[in-house]
């Protein structure tokens, strides 16, 4: 390594070393605004017996929005203009432009064809089924963070987030070398042939800038150069928490080779992916949802606003089946006696945070009996469907790629093709359960919000250890086992929960990570919706439903503010800064790594009852409307609060009269901790839902079965015997959670509750509160349940 590059690479290694180990903030190093990866292509072998994945991953970049370093604007375009963006107007959404394809449209005539790598199932069809995790980290302020520049001559140093990987080599890809790549250097402008440097970068600017009516072509391509033999290695160093890589005598990013390739290897304590067995004891691995995102599963680049498509083949061991957040139904092509190769692939931008993987010897569950068609429809059916007809008309904004919202099939699709895969042991009960609730609460979605921003879905139960009860990414939910025991309604709701971030924290993204609201107050508020809807409820039985599950939020927010800290409160914890980023791109994940901030459901709540409160205020028929319009105005980008208030404000602009602003409802629900006021005032109507009265009567018999169980007269207890009402799942809930309020409870009250409400049968919900109340009463004849809960349950202890 040269002198100039070792000592840069020191100097952010010891950057990094700086960082406080005492704080919970993780860094985000890699240098977005210099270089930004547009297409990933990984090719992986996976070793269960070492619990190893192995192989490379080829980076194909543009120059970012500061590629221009002493150079004339001609001098190489800067397509990324997201982070200037995000700066001078906090406003406006953040994505990259659609590029000018002028060059490799007009000038030069491609044949558009259809190519798939061997084995794989086609799934573009009339549809357009060709087009997209809870985060639990934010990206923080600028002003703080460490930066890393290029000063006066010194060699350019591509910076990308890494850690937990051992890395073996990287090398620039000679993508010129590739036959029939002669067709993307019709336009370079080439003077002697000592400029090939120039050449195999402009090939990949060709390549990169493809239409999106191209994008077999442009697979197959990126197939083809990602197979390109090297054309020489690059310097490498890695640090905590980045890879870092220059090439001698590069001074700009534009001069940087634009197509590399990585050899290297995840480990087994690798932080991205958890290996394991799965219920029928059966080893398997996944990624998890990690703090640290996908950073030690393969060299990326972490901010949301690096967005890019990719495609990965991954070999392994034929009992293998491989799950990924692709487009396509993978089919897997046998190799050689007991291994199988599978291939995946997006077209639509996405960040890196969003690839997901997981492998396992999964069983498909299969629908044995005929389905009927699923229809369900809510009272806004006809104004959306009418409205998205108009919608369809208008363009999208987002970079360009093979849109969904554009194509009048898939706008009408109800229902995406899904598939469920479970351990084997777990087939029956998801053939039971899970089976026939997807096809309607996807129903329920298309009919709130309109089109399926995704052409598929699967759906897979995950491990027990799984730490959430469910997480989406494109393409694929995971749902924890708990789901599945105590009837079809925890299904249900977290199964429209998931679904629900198809459209907010998918295809629309949040800028600024510490504006998990976006995500999760969004889905929070639309699972209740959409399962109001896929049981076909009455309205007034729904909004019944919906009045009881906000008290039960409202009683969760309550402890939550009262026992966390109060800067974990705070929605927008950067106020004015929020999205603003450094130089070079790099930033700090303020509480990145704070473990207890993984439990916390305040941006779920805080979120949702902001939600609720301007649906109320707005009403729900043109509350939704309008989300209608935000969804096909903005999805494909990433956005920030005052993206979605300001467009509310606009759209309904008569709230402006009745005092509500974008500047109060900022200050008043996102950059203040503790519970908003308006909410204070709200708590006091649910007690008075029907619903609710219902559990308060029950709760009063309660109290008084247990007064006269403490008399221990059994002639006046068979006497007095009590009749209670059957009571819905969130109703027992709030039963439980009365009743462990009471000082003491005696041991025949406790027997008398479980048998009455067969508490042992109940989902995850009931029986995490009936556990509470056999610890706090010291009840022993019970004590296996609370054994039998931390080992099956293991999700619902974030509770």
């Amino acid at each position: 390594m040269t002198e100039n590059l070792q000592s840069r690479c020191l100097a952010n290694w010891n950057m990094e070393m700086k960082l406080d180990p005492a704080k919970d903030d993780l860094p985000l190093m890699a240098n977005t605004r210099h270089m930004l990866v547009k297409h990933y292509v990984l090719d992986l072998d996976v070793d269960f017996k070492s619990q190893v994945i192995e192989g490379t991953v080829v980076l194909f970049f543009e120059p970012g929005s500061r590629c221009e370093k002493g150079g004339s604007a001609g001098e190489g375009p800067c397509l990324s203009q997201s982070y200037e963006t995000c700066k001078i107007r906090a406003s406006e959404p953040c994505h990259s432009p659609v590029t000018n394809v002028s060059a490799c449209s007009s000038k030069t005539e491609y044949n558009d064809f259809a190519v798939c790598a061997k084995g794989e199932k086609d799934t573009s069809d009339k549809n357009g089924n060709h087009s997209n995790r809870e985060q639990v980290s934010g990206i923080s302020s600028s002003k703080n963070c460490y930066d890393i520049e290029n000063h006066g001559n010194e060699d350019f140093l591509l910076v990308l987030d890494c850690c937990d990987l051992s890395v073996l080599k990287v090398e620039e890809v000679d993508v010129a070398a590739v036959p029939g790549i002669e067709k993307f250097t019709r336009s370079a402008k080439l003077t002697d042939a000592e400029e090939l440097r120039n050449l195999r970068n402009q090939i990949v600017h060709e390549l990169v800038t493809l239409p999106a009516d191209h994008w077999r072509e442009q697979l197959y391509y990126y197939t083809r150069c990602s197979q390109a033999p090297g054309c020489g290695e690059l310097l490498f160093s890695t640090g905590p928490w980045s890879l870092m890589i220059g090439k001698a005598e590069v001074q700009a990013p534009r001069d940087f080779p634009h197509a590399i390739r990585i050899w290297y290897k995840t480990k087994p304590e690798g932080r991205s992916v958890t290996w394991t067995t799965d219920q029928s004891s059966r080893p398997c691995v996944y990624t998890m949802g990690s703090p640290i995102n996908n950073r030690a599963l393969f060299p990326c680049q972490e901010p949301p606003v690096a967005m890019s498509t990719w495609q990965t083949t991954v070999r392994t061991a034929s009992c293998f089946v491989v799950l990924m957040s692709g487009e396509n139904s993978a089919e897997p092509v046998q190799l050689q006696e007991g291994v199988l190769s599978w291939y995946y692939y997006v077209t639509m931008p996405m960040p890196a945070s969003t690839f997901t993987i997981a492998i396992g010897c999964w069983t498909e569950v299969k629908q044995e009996s005929h389905i009927a068609d699923i229809r369900t429809t809510n009272e806004f059916s006809s104004l959306f469907s009418r409205a998205d007809l108009r919608l369809i008309e208008g363009s999208c904004g987002h970079v360009t790629y093979p849109c969904r919202f554009q194509n009048p099939a898939a706008s009408s699709q109800l229902v995406i093709p899904h598939r469920v895969f479970a351990p084997w042991c777990l087939k029956d009960r998801c053939a039971e359960i899970l089976l026939e609730l997807i096809p309607r609460c996807l129903s329920a979605a298309h009919g709130t919000l309109g089109t399926h921003p995704f052409s598929r879905l699967d759906v897979l139960i995950v491990p027990s250890n799984f730490s959430s009860l469910g997480m989406a990414s494109p393409h694929i939910i995971f749902l924890s086992q708990s789901v599945l025991t105590g009837g079809s309604h925890l299904c249900g709701t977290r199964l429209c929960h998931e679904i629900a971030h198809a459209w907010f924290g998918l295809a629309i993204g949040a800028r600024d990570w510490t504006e998990e609201w976006i995500s999760e107050g969004f889905a929070t508020y639309l699972e209740d919706v959409f399962w109001a809807v896929a049981q076909q409820l009455p309205h007034d039985e729904a909004r019944e439903q919906q009045e009881l599950k906000a008290l039960l939020r409202w009683r969760r927010l309550r402890d939550e503010v009262q026992n966390s800290e109060e800067e974990l409160q705070v929605l927008r914890p950067n106020k004015e800064n929020t999205g603003e980023v450094s130089e070079s791109g790099t930033c700090i994940i303020k509480h990145g790594l704070n473990a207890e901030k993984i439990f916390m459901q305040v941006h779920y709540l805080k979120g949702y009852f902001l939600l609720q409160s301007l649906a109320k205020r707005i009403g729900e028929a043109t509350y939704f409307e309008f989300l209608r319009k935000f969804v096909q105005k903005f999805h494909g980008q990433l956005i920030l609060s005052q993206d979605f208030l300001y467009m509310l404000l606009e759209d309904i602009p008569e709230q402006k009269g009745y005092g509500l602003s974008v500047e109060n409802i900022i200050q008043t629900w996102l950059d203040t901790s503790g519970i908003p006021k308006p909410l204070l005032e709200e708590c006091q109507t649910w007690d008075q839902c029907r619903l609710v009265q219902q559990v308060n009567d029950e709760v009063t018999k309660w109290i008084q079965v247990n007064q006269r169980a403490r008399k221990r007269s059994k002639r006046k207890r068979r006497q007095d015997e009590v009749t209670f009402q059957k009571l819905l799942p969130d109703q027992l809930v709030l039963l439980l959670e009365s009743l462990l309020e009471e000082k003491t409870l005696c041991l025949r009250t406790l027997q008398c509750l479980e048998k009455t409400y067969h508490l042992d049968e109940q989902d995850a919900e009931v029986r995490h509160r009936w556990c509470e109340l056999v610890v706090k009463h010291k009840y022993r004849r019970r004590y296996a349940d609370i054994e039998k809960f931390l080992k099956e349950d293991q999700v619902s202890l974030i509770y």
